[in-house]
């Protein structure tokens, strides 16, 4: 994935695309290999960097959806619960099999949530990850050494996904290039082209990393797939379009694996704002979360309200032994969802429809919203089912349901701190072997190397520090303020490989220096 190779080819390319995919999250990169991998000759552009957005800022779970099963979405659980597992067999080098535990507090909640997860497990059919089953009072605290005893009565143990998700999308954009697909990042499309029967022919972008000029690009279909983004794109079609999405803010924070040791994760099903709270171990860190509040204003990097990180470290404080403190938060962060909007006003967040819709407009824009990353995959097979109808064009069958991701490797070593490579790991080994000076080390306690600043810029598109720091690495979410003492390092490798001067680099401290401030519980 050469970034400058791959836009000077596009300013001279006149040939239509069969699909141009606008959106680099979970959606536009599932629909983007979807597309790509049915022979159509596909690009993607993402206006920021790939899972800049929403798509960097989940739970890191990939989950059937215990609670939707609780609310009756039965075929959303189902479709949830096949698809983790085939991303948990398409993509095994990101994603783990982990432990949940839901404590119980008295006979009834012993039996609901038994029952209730036996179902779960049901649904998933042969892709179940493990069985549930009800374990003693005993157990419960040798799994969550640092759970609160008080009135506990027991726990019901049940098994679902986790993943590192902009790992994920990187690796989905290298996929993407592999089958031959394009992908370009920091390019934002800046209006919509139609035909003299009103069907969009066209579209501009402009490279937002390099002045010149705006690029004219021909295209037969535009899905866009713009999470939060979404209403941008269907105003520049129809400035008379209806709102599509209800935009949710979730907000997790992180703590010190000491408030968790270990490897199983704990769920408690029900808050006093009525979503579940999870409490998950990840690159060795603890990440807490999450909230659901409705937002009006969307933005790329939202911030988490007050009430909303100590809503989270409360109700945390309820079943740890250790309750933890803002002192204790190492990084804090929120995104947005982009839900369906009901029709009606009034619903909350909470009820409003976590399943993917496809909207199709008069001149053949293809639009999909919702969802999450857990069916990613589905929601591209159907918006090309749905772009192949609707264009009335010959329908194809899904060739992604099987296919191996980017870097998917078999036998992980979770303990390998660059266990998120994968199969590129390899290359990043033979470039510190040959390389002395890439063995500098950036940060020790996080096992950062310049190697894979190195390897972030000439591989994987990475074009500013919060590119690497929040994304191709995710220190940023783990340990804010160690993100911060490394970035001048980190500038000036980038400035070195971008062939880049210092005032680059100056600008670029400044920009990182503001947004890891939101990171940051003063």
């Amino acid at each position: 994935m050469k970034r400058e190779a791959i836009v000077a080819a596009l300013r001279k390319d006149l040939e239509p695309w069969d699909v141009i995919v606008a959106g680099g999250g979970a959606t536009g990169l599932g629909a983007a290999l979807e597309a790509v991998t049915r022979g159509y000759r596909t690009l993607l552009l993402e206006q920021a960097d790939f899972a800049a957005s929403t798509s960097s800022k989940s739970t890191k779970l990939v989950h059937g959806g215990v609670r939707y099963l609780a609310q009756g979405d039965v075929s959303l659980v189902r479709e949830a619960s096949i698809e983790r597992g085939r991303l948990a067999r398409n993509a095994p080098h990101l994603v783990r099999n982990l432990s949940f535990v839901i404590p119980t507090f008295n006979a009834w909640e012993n039996i609901k949530y038994t029952i209730g997860l036996k179902m779960y497990d049901w649904l998933a059919g042969h892709l179940s990850l493990g069985k549930s089953v009800h374990i003693s009072r005993k157990d419960t605290l040798d799994k969550l050494t640092t759970l609160k005893k008080d009135h506990l009565a027991g726990g019901v143990l049940y098994h679902d996904g986790q993943f590192d998700d902009s790992r994920l999308a990187i690796n989905l954009a290298q996929t993407i290039s592999d089958k031959g697909g394009t992908v370009l990042n920091y390019m934002k499309i800046t209006s919509l082209r139609k035909d003299e029967e009103g069907n969009i022919s066209g579209l501009t972008v402009r490279d937002t990393l390099n002045d010149g000029p705006e690029i004219f690009l021909n295209t037969k279909a535009v899905i866009n797939a713009t999470g939060v983004f979404a209403d941008d794109i269907l105003e520049m079609d129809n400035p008379d379009a209806p709102k599509s999405i209800a935009a949710s803010q979730g907000v997790h924070v992180v703590l010190d694996s000491s408030f968790l040791p270990g490897h199983n994760a704990l769920m408690i099903p029900s808050t006093s704002d009525g979503r579940v709270l999870f409490v998950v171990p990840w690159h060795n860190k603890v990440v807490v979360g999450t909230t659901d509040t409705p937002v009006n204003h969307i933005s790329l990097e939202p911030h988490a309200l007050e009430a909303e990180i100590n809503f989270i470290l409360q109700t945390a404080g309820q079943y740890l032994v250790r309750a933890p403190q803002r002192s204790d938060v190492r990084s804090v962060w929120a995104g947005l969802r982009p839900l369906a909007a009901a029709r009606a006003e009034g619903h909350k967040t909470k009820e409003i429809s976590r399943s993917h819709k496809i909207i199709v407009a008069a001149s053949g824009l293809i639009t999909i919203i919702g969802g999450k990353w857990t069916t990613y995959r589905r929601m591209g097979e159907d918006v090309l089912h749905q772009l192949e109808k609707s264009l009335r064009w010959k329908q194809t069958e899904s060739q992604t349901q099987e296919m191996l991701v980017h870097g998917a490797t078999p036998n992980v070593n979770w303990d390998d701190p660059w266990y998120f490579y994968g199969s590129d790991a390899l290359h990043l080994h033979q470039l510190v072997a040959t390389q002395p000076d890439m063995q500098e080390v950036l940060s020790e306690p996080y096992h950062i190397l310049k190697a894979q600043v190195v390897w972030a810029v000439r591989e994987e598109m990475a074009r500013n520090i919060a590119d690497f720091l929040a994304r191709r690495v995710r220190l940023l979410f783990l340990d804010a303020r160690e993100a911060l003492r490394i970035a001048p390092a980190v500038a000036a490798i980038m400035a070195t490989e971008l062939i880049k001067d210092e005032r680059w680099v100056n600008e670029q401290l400044q920009t990182f220096e503001t947004l890891a401030k939101g990171y940051i519980l003063s």
